[in-house]
């Protein structure tokens, strides 16, 4: 096995463990990636929190045995990754990862599909295709023409530069940067407090960044969901409790729903 899954009360985490190969992952390690994610949302947790073991989030896919003269990229990234980063962006609960060292490629995207990323001071993001004839994949590029512009995007696909965690933070592209020995226990901390509150507002939310970021609507179609999504959940208990716990000056107690 190199994708572990472990539950702590509320909060799934699955861990990919292959740190000898910096948390490369093939076919076989997406598939249980894959399976690692449903058997977390049949779980009913109520926050999820991704990360890799030893000194790398993830290197992106394992090449070590990829004959570039049989290899069929496009069926490996639309046919198996795509589906996990999809699987995983559409989690029901909100989702975390923390990230150390490289994080490239499919690693990039497993960030990129996360809700909350919190990377290490030795994070290393970017694009490092240039030396192997290959384009960044698994979202990249929407990633960094949104967040860094056009010609900085190009400029890292053209030099194979990384950027560093504090770097990342600093232009937008994730949430912030931490030293690497405070990392897991930040992230756990923030995936604990999370799925102890409401978590059906939080997911409102998801779904209204989603469709901003997918489908680029405008403010007053954001206005209407953000309507529709609070006349939903204030018919839940959850909406009541905390209007509730705010009158009584006291702190509230949420189900998820």
């Amino acid at each position: 096995m190199t994708i572990d899954l472990v539950q702590d009360g509320a909060v799934a985490e699955i861990v990919l463990n292959r740190p000898q190969k910096l948390n490369t992952l093939d076919e076989a390690a997406l598939a249980e990636l894959d399976d690692a994610l449903q058997r977390a949302e049949g779980l009913g947790v109520r926050a999820l929190l991704l990360r890799g073991e030893g000194r790398a989030f993830c290197a992106g896919r394992d090449i070590s045995r990829v004959d570039p003269a049989a290899d069929d990229a496009e069926g490996f990234l639309g046919g198996i990754v795509t589906p996990v980063l999809q699987r995983l962006a559409a989690f029901p609960a909100p989702t975390f990862a923390a990230a150390q060292g490289a994080s490239l490629g499919l690693g990039l995207g497993l960030l990129i599909a996360t809700d909350v990323v919190y990377l290490g001071e030795s994070a290393r993001i970017g694009s490092p295709f240039a030396n192997l004839g290959a384009v960044l994949d698994s979202g990249g590029h929407a990633l960094f023409v949104e967040r860094l512009g056009a010609h900085r995007t190009l400029d890292l696909a053209y030099t194979g530069e990384l950027m560093t965690g504090a770097e990342a933070v600093a232009a937008g592209l994730f949430s912030r940067v931490l030293p690497d020995g405070d990392l897991l226990a930040f992230t756990r901390d923030r995936a604990a407090r999370a799925a102890a509150g409401a978590t059906a507002s939080f997911l409102a939310s998801k779904r209204i960044v989603q469709r901003i970021r997918d489908e680029r609507v405008g403010l007053w179609t954001v206005l209407a969901d953000e309507n529709a999504a609070q006349g939903a959940l204030g018919q839940g208990p959850d909406y009541r409790e905390g209007f509730t716990a705010f009158q009584q000056k006291r702190t509230p107690s949420f189900v998820g729903r």
